[in-house]
């Protein structure tokens, strides 16, 4: 498959050691007797070890092993070589991985080469979590599935379940049996108060239903197991491909849907610390496709997130290549404030680490401060590590985290061994000896005491507002002109109030209503203590008489079962459930931009008062218009913070001087009368947290589900394309494939596709969301006799390149300056007309021209998913040329063999005085090199120059043979 060096005697023999009686070999590099050895951060050590094991002569050479042992004087100058022990995709980016390689089987079988050849050399991971859609919630139970993103109105097809002991929700609005949807006579028929609680705890306490996964009580199974059934349904042609996949390749295991979130069950289910194969012991190690990938790194096994491409090189055998990072050492210090969540911590360390400029580095956590963390902490904040732009946030193992994986039910022989094997080659910290302290490229200290609540928003993850000043900031970001915060609107209509009627009662929206309150399987559901929290508050909220306004759309969508079974059995998921908190499936919702739409009430009287509604959620994604189009103000917060708000109903309240509501006796109820204390959530989790819980997710994970064990897929080597399928299509990267790599071609006259500004995210370039009715798309799909309700969104769509290229800057977010105006737009400039982006490229391409993309600073930021490189490649773009990228987005241009070119420094197209209009050509020479200067010349008659962001001789290879598919491809002719 990949090419290999001649087999001859390993170079690093010498420093294999053993453990159980010589039944276990490892290479040991404290063999190596050099003192630099012990002073090398951990991670740095992992990749050392990764290495001396990988020493082929080929892809990894002795003098890749002694530049990083060396790492004080290379770092930041010599690229190395790093071979991870496994690849993890979630389907939205996994899916055109292997609809690659089943492409790449058929490319290569026209060579006359085996196709059985095309197999994932590294073992492959992937987890089928994000196409599921909140088509029912507790809101709307009864209203009719919305397979394709249309309004979802209508009546349920399904007759709906009696339950006696059910008690009323929200007060009253208790309609055809479920909160908030109802036929007229029952909505007519519900004369209870909003403010008032409509059932006794005795009621909650005895509901006798099921939970789908552990057939153990829980509330409203119903809205559940109608997601899962309609994720099924709409993504059956995915989910055959996906089984044809785990039959058809070796060394790839898919783990069926409605199990959990993708970064949920490589925490709980894959991680191993270590890896024992072929008689040989080794740290594990994991690059991923989502960007959630970080956490893993709080358990000590190091893992970053990478593109599709690069994903699918790492499968096929290829080391990921990259400049041996700074590393950054965080010392941790000071006591934590009782009061303060993980979530506090987590946006803490964010801000400290984004304000100090840490960029493409890794970051490695040390200090006496560590050892309060638990390991659901560490890996919190693990998971943010992209948000500050780091590389990855590292812990290295300690007694904590072998507390934790004892917990977790693995077994005291694999404990030992892990222990043993760690401290052998001193992977194994204990942080309150600072005499294990290694050096680091420089040093940060964060007290831990200084951390108080915080939420960030309402537009970007980075904003963070301190709960005690959100009323506050609120009210300034009205006043502030558009921008990364501010609404600009007007003083005279900022009282605006809006009524409308909500299941025959009248309610009032304002600015700042809450209109979405989602606890979501993102950052948050690895810990069990912000979600214990989440739920004594709501259950100290329902004994105090609060509810949540039915109108508000409200959803918990758990990372995996194991979260639904803890709060279940600690008794709160009940009054979660009673404040509408219903779990409404397993897997990315909200947080992908898969919610479902508002009622048509509270969307008319958005636009009637133009007013800025809000939504809160506990991810880490949160743009604007994400969530829906409609509500502009988004903010991240802790799952407790999220009820607190939604009882609130506004994000305009100053929690410590005003009453989140009012007791059945009219007795004011504030936040800190219902908030848990630290002491009562810890001893709840330590109660109900057990190992029992894992073992039994782990055995479910195993046998799979019903729908998925039933459905039957083709047995063949290669894929049997269907031709009238809109999901699964073999794309044309492989079209044109020779045995021979092309010269270098310059771009002449090629015109701007796009003039962009600063901060275009991943977001913009490739949405993940609903495929809106008027686009490109969707004239495809409706080409095609789909329906709006069978368009699906454009993630579960990345199996179609059809959908995706026209997807392709999509966004109704998009600010185009050739436009002037939001929106999927561009320019064609030689006929000046105003375009779709597809229907303008697909003009240029037609006429022979070739096309750039003009961008600003951190193009390409947020997510990572390799349509956002592939759509372009297919829109027919060569280069783009800004003041900065995104670093995964940049090797993920280059990955498809489109240019990443950087202005110099202090210059950027309005310092050019670049209109986008000129016609540009940039001349490449015989031998690229990289991060070589170019020059681009302009019709206007004006030149400059830009730097080519090609990091590695590597980079350099990709881009030449037209990207890293056909470079693989190649290798295997």
């Amino acid at each position: 498959m990949a090419l290999t060096s001649p087999v001859k005697e390993h170079p690093y023999n010498h420093l294999i050691d053993t453990l159980k009686e010589g039944k276990i070999k490892f290479f040991n590099a404290r063999k190596l007797n050099d003192p630099r050895y012990d002073k090398l951060p951990l991670s740095i050590r992992v990749l050392l070890e990764a290495a001396i094991r990988n020493c082929d002569g080929f892809y990894t050479k002795e003098e890749d092993v002694q530049n990083i042992l060396d790492w004080q004087q290379q770092q930041n100058k010599a690229e190395v070589p790093f071979s991870p022990a496994r690849v993890l995709l979630q389907d939205f980016t996994g899916i055109p991985a292997m609809v690659d390689l089943a492409a790449m089987r058929d490319a290569v079988a026209k060579h006359g080469v085996d196709p059985s050849l095309v197999n994932p050399k590294c073992p492959t991971d992937l987890i089928v979590d994000h196409s599921l859609q909140i088509d029912y919630n507790k809101c709307a139970i009864q209203n009719a599935p919305n397979p394709g993103g249309g309004d979802g109105s209508g009546q349920s097809q399904g007759p709906s379940r009696s339950a006696p002991t059910r008690p009323p929700s929200r007060g009253g609005s208790q309609c055809g049996g479920q909160r908030g949807s109802c036929s007229k006579a029952a909505c007519s028929d519900s004369a209870a108060s909003p403010g008032r609680p409509s059932a006794s705890v005795q009621q909650i306490e005895n509901t006798p239903l099921l939970c789908p996964f552990h057939l153990k009580p829980v509330s409203e199974t119903e809205t559940a197991v109608k997601n899962q059934e309609m994720e099924l349904i709409r993504n059956k042609e995915r989910l055959q491909f996906f089984k044809w996949c785990s039959k058809a390749f070796k060394n790839v295991n898919v783990v069926p849907p409605d199990v959990g979130a993708v970064h949920q069950v490589n925490l709980e289910y894959l991680s191993r610390v270590v890896q024992v194969r072929d008689g040989f012991i080794y740290p594990d190690s994991v690059v991923g496709t989502d960007s959630h990938t970080t956490m893993i790194n709080g358990l000590g096994i190091l893992g970053w997130g990478v593109g599709g491409i690069e994903s699918e090189a790492v499968m096929l055998g290829q080391p990921v290549s990259l400049t041996l990072p700074q590393v950054v050492g965080c010392k941790l210090v000071g006591s934590i404030n009782p009061l303060t969540t993980s979530i506090d911590i987590v946006l803490g360390i964010t801000k400290h680490l984004r304000q100090a400029g840490i960029s493409g580095k890794f970051v490695e956590f040390f200090g006496p401060g560590v050892s309060q963390l638990s390991a659901p902490d560490r890996t919190t904040i693990a998971n943010m590590c992209p948000e500050y732009n780091a590389t990855v946030s590292f812990f290295p193992v300690d007694q904590v985290t072998l507390k934790h994986f004892k917990k977790t039910n693995f077994a005291q022989e694999k404990l030992e061994l892990l222990e043993s094997y760690m401290k052998a080659v001193k992977l194994f910290r204990s942080y309150e000896d600072n005499s294990e302290d290694p050096e680091y490229s420089e040093v940060i200290e964060i007290d831990l005491s200084s951390m108080v609540p915080h939420v960030s928003g309402p537009k970007r993850p980075q904003d963070r507002v301190a709960v005690s000043s959100m009323k506050q900031d609120f009210q300034s970001c009205l006043d502030e002109k558009v921008g990364f915060k501010g609404f600009h609107i007007a003083k005279e209509k900022q009282e605006t109030r809006v009524p409308f009627l909500h299941c025959g009662q009248e309610y009032q929206l304002a600015h700042g209503s809450v209109v979405i309150a989602a606890v979501i399987s993102c950052t948050n559901n690895c810990n069990p203590s912000v979600m214990l929290t989440a739920g004594l508050l709501a259950k100290k909220a329902v004994e105090a008489g609060l509810v949540v306004k039915p109108y508000i759309r409200t959803s918990l969508a758990p990372g995996s079962g194991m979260v639904t079974h803890y709060l279940n059995t600690s008794g709160v998921l009940p009054y979660l459930s009673q404040l509408g908190f219903e779990v409404i499936g397993y897997g990315c919702a909200t947080c992908v931009g898969n919610t479902a739409p508002l009622p048509e009430a509270v969307v008319d009287a958005i636009k009637q008062g133009d007013l800025v509604a809000c939504g809160v959620l506990s991810g880490n994604r949160h743009f604007e218009g994400r969530l829906c189009d409609c509500v502009r103000a988004n903010y991240l917060a802790s799952p407790p913070l999220v009820v607190a708000y939604a009882i609130a109903g506004t994000v305009g309240i100053d929690f410590e001087k005003e009453p989140l509501g009012f007791t059945s006796e009219g007795k004011e109820v504030y936040l800190r009368d219902i908030w848990p204390s630290r002491e009562e959530v810890q001893q709840t989790e330590e109660d109900k947290v057990i190992s029992s819980m894992f073992r039994d997710l782990r055995g479910r994970m195993e046998k799979g589900n019903i729908f998925w064990n039933n459905i039957e897929c083709p047995d063949s080597v290669v894929f049997p394309w269907d031709h009238k399928s809109t999901y699964i299509r073999s794309p044309s990267f492989f079209s044109k494939l020779s045995k021979e790599v092309p010269p270098p071609q310059s771009i002449e006259n090629a015109h701007a596709l796009l003039f962009l500004g600063d901060k275009v995210t991943t977001d913009h370039i490739s949405p993940a969301g609903s495929i809106a009715r008027v686009s490109a798309a969707a004239k495809y799909l409706l080409s095609k006799r789909l329906t709006p309700r069978e368009f699906n969104s454009y993630g579960a769509r990345r199996g179609n390149d059809a959908v995706m290229t026209r997807g392709t800057f999509a966004s109704i977010k998009l600010q185009n300056r050739f436009i002037g105006k939001a929106g999927p737009k561009t320019l064609h400039i030689p006929s000046n007309q105003t375009l779709d982006v597809f229907e303008a490229a697909d003009r240029y391409q037609r006429d022979g021209i070739p096309l750039i993309i003009l961008a600003g600073k951190d193009y390409g930021s947020g997510n990572s998913r390799d349509w956002v490189a592939k759509g372009p490649y297919l829109l027919g773009v060569r280069a783009v040329i800004a003041e900065s990228f995104e670093k995964l987005h940049k090797n993920q241009l280059v990955g498809m063999g489109i240019m990443p070119l950087q202005f110099l420094s202090g210059q950027n197209a309005d310092s050019l005085e670049l209109s986008g209009k000129e016609r540009f050509s940039i001349i490449l020479p015989e031998s690229l090199s990289p991060r070589q200067q170019l020059t681009v010349k302009t019709s206007h008659g004006k030149s400059f120059d830009v730097i080519s962001l090609f990091d590695t001789e590597m980079d350099v290879l990709f881009f030449q043979h037209g990207g890293l598919l056909r470079y693989v491809a190649r290798t295997l002719l």
